[in-house]
């Protein structure tokens, strides 16, 4: 089954990528390089002896992602990575991210309108629940208002996903919504590389700990949490991959209850900021520098999953643990610096 991977070049994208592989499935990765390498695709055909099909484009080309689906007209699945994410940036480009987020979601989603039938994966977030009234958090927590243009572009996706699959009962999909995505492939042959100044925790720690970076910030140890910082649910990107992979196999199967589905995906337990730093200490064998600065606008105190709808019906589980994941990005980070 050929199965089209938007962003596929991506961090989560590339991990996805080979595990699909794995799987047997037949790959076609969609990336227009704005925010990844076309060094990924060696590295996938590194790890699974077997070379993705790729095309570069620009899914906001509208009359290229009809060309496309004319000359892929066999694809039995999308997975929908291909979206701008950080946060910062959504607050000062709004309108970038409601063109790239949701004009191109949109796109998609009329290409596969035309189908007989068609199985959707979207990658959405644990920011559509804001800082969530309680913890460990539900797929049944209210979605908040977003804090930003990028949380909001996840909530309108979902809607537009969910209005979808009420008009066309041809289409089936499942808006996964993840926590914290760390680590790197355990061959080391691919991993997260932010262009320019990591948004997210973990590059920041080992691009620190390499060297590239002098100090990491914390932002703020005055938070109600054990140790006063952030508490975040991280978990491994490859296991993150296998989610998706269980997602599509429930779509492609019929097993799904309903033709559009929420899933959450992460660990069911939550890190502190610190709690991360000394996971870093302890699997590199070094101090970090680090400071303790104030807070960051918009960061919440905590979030972390409660994962049993995942466990039991998507027959999904993260099974790495915080250490397990810095390993394997300090690894990876050692290896694309050298």
């Amino acid at each position: 089954m050929k199965i089209l991977v938007t962003g596929g070049l991506g961090f989560i994208g590339s991990h996805t990528a080979v595990e699909l592989q794995n799987e047997g499935f037949e790959v076609v990765l969609v990336d227009n390089l704005s925010n990844s390498s076309i060094d990924v695709l060696d590295g996938i055909e590194a790890i699974t002896h077997k070379r993705p099909i790729f095309e570069e484009f620009d899914l906001r080309e509208k009359q290229k992602v009809e060309s496309f689906f004319q000359k892929h007209g066999d694809i039995a699945g999308v997975i929908h990575f291909a979206a701008s994410k950080a946060v910062g940036e959504s607050v000062e480009k709004p309108l970038l991210y409601y063109e790239n987020n949701i004009g191109v979601l949109v796109y998609m989603l009329q290409e596969l309108k035309k189908k007989q039938s068609a199985n959707f994966i979207f990658s959405s977030s644990c920011t559509v629940y804001g800082q969530a009234d309680q913890m460990p958090i539900t797929e049944t927590a209210p979605v908040k208002p977003a804090e930003s243009p990028y949380g909001n572009t996840k909530q309108v996706g979902e809607e537009i996903i969910k209005d979808s699959c009420k008009a066309n009962s041809q289409l089936k999909a499942i808006a996964l919504r993840y926590f914290n995505p760390v680590g790197a492939h355990p061959s080391g042959k691919i991993g997260e590389l932010p262009i320019g100044v990591p948004q997210n925790l973990v590059p920041f720690i080992t691009q620190t700990g390499i060297g590239l970076r002098e100090q990491l910030s914390v932002f703020g140890d005055d938070y109600p949490t054990e140790d006063g910082t952030c508490i975040r649910d991280y978990i491994h990107v490859v296991d993150l991959a296998k989610a998706h992979v269980a997602a599509l196999q429930r779509l492609l199967k019929n097993k799904n209850d309903g033709n559009y589905e929420v899933f959450n995906l992460g660990t069911g337990k939550g890190s502190s900021v610190l709690e991360v730093i000394h996971s870093f200490e302890r699997v590199s064998g070094q101090k970090l520098n680090y400071k303790i600065v104030d807070r960051r606008p918009g960061d919440i105190t905590q979030a972390y999953a409660d994962t049993k709808k995942a466990n039991e019906v998507l027959g999904w589980k993260a099974e790495s643990t915080l250490d397990d994941a810095m390993k394997s990005a300090w690894e990876w980070e050692k290896i694309v610096r050298s």
